[in-house]
């Protein structure tokens, strides 16, 4: 049994919080020996140092599947063992797409997330939720310099996000992507687009994973709420969606479970626990 789990909306509280009943639930993966596998749209500077540090933790998905980590029993020190970058042309072409409108456009490579800072002092019109914009400003480092030197400095380069408050430059943006070739198009949140290298999603950092430590991806569950999320829960053995998921996500998934501030993903691990002791 291994568990992929997406973060925020799923295994994180609203509040960005792990539940007590969730540390419970990694408690109990750790003493059967158990996999749990964060599998997020975040840089890995901002997945919880106390998540990474768990001992039923020892991989980490970042970037929507850009990036796969193995971390050490006190967390420190992950290394890279999977890369699928975004080509820094592709990048470009997204960005002179993004400038005529009024969106953020951040840069996440080598583990971090880079935002001009003009940009950055201007996150909070973009999310009106404030525990999503701590963390939005917790996962991102501002730079003074502008969105075409970062791309051209990073070593590897993960993804490009903007966060857009006019529709209007949503769909503008979204029309101009499609004449863009080998990039895949997501989101993780209703206000912003994602943008990855061709047939870059966590699906199939979870099925290079599992091939990697030579588990059936069968045996694999995934848990998710949002679009970056569909593909991971269609190529686990179960797929659960959280209450509070997209509906698309919802369709996609083999199962629902209640929402992340009811502790859906913890019960479905508890409960998968329990039975597999019963079945012994």
């Amino acid at each position: 049994m291994i568990v992929f789990s997406d973060m925020d909306g799923t295994f994180l509280t609203s509040t960005k919080e792990v539940s007590p009943l969730a540390w419970r639930a990694l408690d109990e993966m750790a003493a059967h020996g158990y996999e749990f596998v964060p599998c997020t749209g975040r840089p890995l500077v901002s997945v919880y140092p106390e998540i990474l540090a768990h001992p039923a933790v020892h991989y980490a998905v970042c970037a929507n599947g850009a990036s796969v980590y193995q971390v050490s029993d006190d967390g420190a020190n992950p290394v890279t063992i999977y890369e699928a970058p975004l080509a820094r042309d592709k990048a470009l072409q997204v960005l002179e797409i993004a400038r005529p409108h009024d969106v953020t456009f951040d840069v996440f490579a080598d583990g971090n997330c880079y935002t001009n800072r003009a940009m950055y002092d201007r996150l909070d019109e973009y999310a009106g939720d404030p525990f999503i914009l701590e963390s939005l400003r917790r996962s991102r480092t501002p730079v003074d310099e502008q969105p075409e030197e970062s791309i051209a400095r990073v070593h590897m380069l993960e993804r490009v996000s903007m966060y857009w408050y006019d529709p209007n430059d949503r769909d503008a943006i979204l029309a101009g992507l499609r004449d863009v070739d080998d990039i895949n198009v997501t989101r993780s949140y209703s206000m912003n687009i994602e943008v990855m290298g061709d047939g870059v999603c966590k699906g199939t950092a979870l099925a290079w994973l599992c091939s990697h430590l030579g588990i059936d991806v069968a045996d694999a569950f995934a848990f998710g709420d949002n679009i970056n999320d569909i593909e991971m829960l269609q190529v686990s053995g179960l797929g659960v969606a959280v209450a509070n998921a997209e509906p698309e996500v919802r369709k996609a998934a083999d199962l629902v479970a209640a929402t992340n501030d009811e502790d859906g993903v913890a019960h479905v691990i508890l409960n998968q626990l329990a039975t597999r002791e019963h079945d012994r």
